[in-house]
């Protein structure tokens, strides 16, 4: 049975929370959602976008092939994050390709309807282009640290970051709730996975994070914010 977007629970942290009731329900009667199983691919860097994706649930990784062969994941989705849009927008084939890492619900809301839903509904766009410059200032951001900033940096600031976004509280720690391989650590980092293992075997011994098969505990965020920003070069 399909849900209706006004009643899924992942609307409220979805851009399309700022759509009114009419849109809404226009949206839904539009969309098609599916279930996906962890390493089933949602979209392939260098196709053409005919919609737009919804994460009802789950989690998604962004990647794209460096010029090296070299898979670079260059953002983590959850639900209610919109995938593919921008592309869309801007009439281009994927520059990335979208796979889940954890068994997901998504919903694909065809071009035609998210197209006509952003012409009738300026404060839609309006959030969306905000979204847009949002994710070019991360996009440079995220430039800036893989060339100035050392892997043990990077690694730091990428732990801190997914524990706001998976993190769970815990009485002493903050548990990582979300499955990474090691590999897919490194490359959102951006290097070996072997710099990675030994990375967080240091951080572990520091007494910074625990390891909990491959999920991560947060030990000491503020430890771990100093060394995102201060250590020297790995």
């Amino acid at each position: 049975m399909q849900t209706f977007c006004a009643n899924c629970p992942s609307c409220s942290d979805s851009l399309l929370k700022y759509l009114d009731a009419d849109a809404l329900e226009h949206i839904s009667e539009s969309k098609t959602c599916i279930k996906y199983k962890k390493g089933q691919t949602i979209f392939y860097e260098g196709t053409r976008p005919l919609g737009m994706f919804c994460i009802k649930s789950g989690n998604v990784k962004v990647h794209k092939m460096t010029s090296q062969g070299k898979d670079q994941i260059i953002y983590l989705a959850n639900a209610g994050s919109l995938l593919g849009y921008r592309a869309l927008l801007g009439d281009e084939f994927y520059s990335s390709s979208a796979t889940v890492i954890q068994e997901a619900q998504i919903c694909f809301i065809p071009k035609e309807q998210f197209l006509d839903t952003l012409k009738e509904n300026p404060f839609f766009s309006a959030q969306i282009t905000k979204a847009l410059c949002r994710d070019l200032g991360i996009a440079q951001e995220k430039l800036t640290d893989l060339a100035q900033k050392s892997v043990r940096e990077r690694l730091a600031g990428n732990l801190l970051m997914l524990k706001e976004t998976y993190g769970v509280e815990g009485t002493e720690s903050t548990l990582i709730d979300i499955a990474l391989s090691r590999e897919d650590l490194a490359n959102i980092v951006g290097t070996a996975t072997e710099t990675i293992i030994r990375l967080l075997s240091e951080f572990k011994s520091s007494g910074l994070i625990s390891l909990e098969g491959k999920k991560i505990k947060i030990l000491q965020p503020k430890a771990l914010a100093k060394e995102a920003d201060f250590y020297g070069q790995t």
